[in-house]
C-alpha cells in the first residue's frame, strides 16, 4: 500500500476555516473532499495546538505502543524486582519481539532506573508500632536535647574486608595478574568488636572487647568509660544515655547498675540501627582505618583508636543537627525504612 498524499497548507486552513464558521466535519469533508478522519485531526490539532502544519518524525516507528509501554511501567511498580529479562519474555508471549535495550530504555523514559536494592532491617508491626511512637514522643524535642544525648553502640571491624571494592585501568587478559587483584582471606582475616560512644561535641571511648560480650562484660565497659566519657565531653546534668534493646543491654543487672548510678536512658525501638548516628560514624571510622591498611589485629585495633580520636567535632555536631529530619521520615514513610 502507497504512502497517502499530504494535504496541503491551503486545505487545511480551509478546513479550519469552516470549522471557524460553524460546519459540522461532515460538512466539510463532503465540500472538500477529505477523509472525515484527516479533518478531524487537523481540527483537533489546532484546537490544541494552535497550528495546522504537519509533524515530522525522525527515524522508524517505535516497536512498543504507548499502552505497552504503560504495561512495562505498571507492572515494575507492583514488582519492582521484576528483570528486564522477565519484561521481555512477557512481550514475546503477546506477539511483541523487542530487545532487553528497548525495555531499559523505556523505563528510562518513565524515570526508572535499576539500583541495588538497599539492605533495611525486617520490620514487623510491633516495630513500626514502636518506631512511630518514638518518632511522635520525641519530634518536640529540639536540638539543644538530641546534643546532651550520648550515642552508644557495638561494631566489628574486619582486617580484610569482604566488601572491598575497586576499580582498575588494566588490559584484556590481565585481569589475574596480582597488581590488579584483591587479596581474600578467610573470614576477613580476623576482627575485632569495638564499642563506642559520641555526642554532638565529639567522640568518646573506644573500647575493645575481648570475648564474647555478656551482661558482665556490659557493665564493666559502663564502670569504664560512661562517666569519664561525659566528663570528657562536658556534658551538663540533662545528658541522656542511648542504647539499643540488645538482651545484655537490657539485663537485670544493666538495669540495675544503670538506676543506681543514676543514669537517665533513652528508650528505644528495636530494629532502628538507622535512627542512630553513631552509624555514620562508624562507616567514617572503617574507611579511614581501611586506607591506612593494617596488616594485623593489634595494628587494625591501634588505628581504629588513632582515627577515632581524629574524627572531628564538626563532623559529630553535623551527624546529630539533623536528627529532627530523620524523625520525621519515620512518620513520612509510615514507620518503614527511610534513607538513613
Amino acid at each position: 500500500m502507497g504512502k497517502s498524499k499530504e494535504i496541503s497548507q491551503d486545505l487545511r486552513k480551509q478546513i479550519v476555516d469552516l470549522h471557524r464558521s460553524g460546519s459540522s466535519l461532515g460538512a466539510i469533508s463532503k465540500c472538500l473532499k477529505v477523509p472525515r478522519s484527516s479533518v478531524q485531526t487537523i481540527v483537533c490539532k489546532y484546537k490544541h495546538h494552535g497550528t495546522t502544519q504537519p509533524s515530522y518524525c525522525s527515524g522508524r516507528r517505535r516497536v512498543l505502543s504507548p499502552r505497552d509501554e504503560r504495561t512495562l511501567v505498571r507492572k515494575v511498580q507492583i514488582n519492582p524486582r521484576t528483570t528486564a529479562k522477565d519484561l521481555v519474555k512477557m512481550l514475546e508471549e503477546t506477539g511483541t519481539k523487542v530487545s532487553i535495550s528497548t525495555v531499559k530504555r523505556v523505563l528510562y523514559r518513565y524515570n526508572l532506573k535499576g539500583c541495588s536494592a538497599r539492605k533495611k532491617p525486617l520490620l514487623q508491626n510491633r516495630h513500626k508500632k514502636s518506631r512511630l511512637w518514638f518518632a511522635t514522643a520525641h519530634r518536640d524535642k529540639d536540638r539543644t536535647y538530641w546534643r546532651n544525648v550520648l550515642w552508644s553502640d557495638e561494631t566489628k571491624i574486619e582486617l580484610f574486608g569482604h566488601n572491598d571494592h575497586h576499580y582498575v585501568w588494566r588490559k584484556k587478559g590481565e585481569a589475574c595478574k596480582p597488581k590488579n587483584t584483591i587479596p581474600t582471606v578467610k573470614h576477613g582475616g580476623g576482627s575485632i568488636m569495638l564499642w563506642g560512644c559520641f555526642v554532638a561535641g565529639g567522640t568518646g571511648a573506644l573500647h575493645k572487647i575481648d570475648s564474647i560480650m555478656r551482661e558482665e562484660n556490659y557493665v564493666y565497659i559502663l564502670k569504664q568509660h560512661l562517666k569519664t566519657s561525659v566528663r570528657k565531653l562536658k556534658l551538663g546534668r540533662e545528658w541522656v544515655f542511648q542504647m539499643d534493646n540488645d538482651p545484655k543491654h537490657t539485663s537485670k543487672v544493666v538495669a540495675k547498675w544503670l538506676k543506681d548510678n543514676k543514669v537517665k536512658v533513652l528508650e528505644w525501638p528495636s530494629q532502628s540501627p538507622h535512627l542512630n548516628p553513631i552509624e555514620y560514624l562508624w562507616v567514617e571510622l572503617k574507611k579511614r582505618v581501611r586506607a591506612r591498611r593494617p596488616t594485623n589485629l593489634t595494628q587494625l585495633h591501634q588505628l581504629c583508636q588513632e582515627e577515632w580520636a581524629k574524627i572531628h567535632p564538626t563532623y559529630c555536631g553535623k551527624v546529630v543537627e539533623g536528627y529532627p529530619k530523620r524523625l520525621t521520615q519515620v512518620k513520612q514513610f509510615q514507620s518503614n525504612a527511610t534513607k538513613y
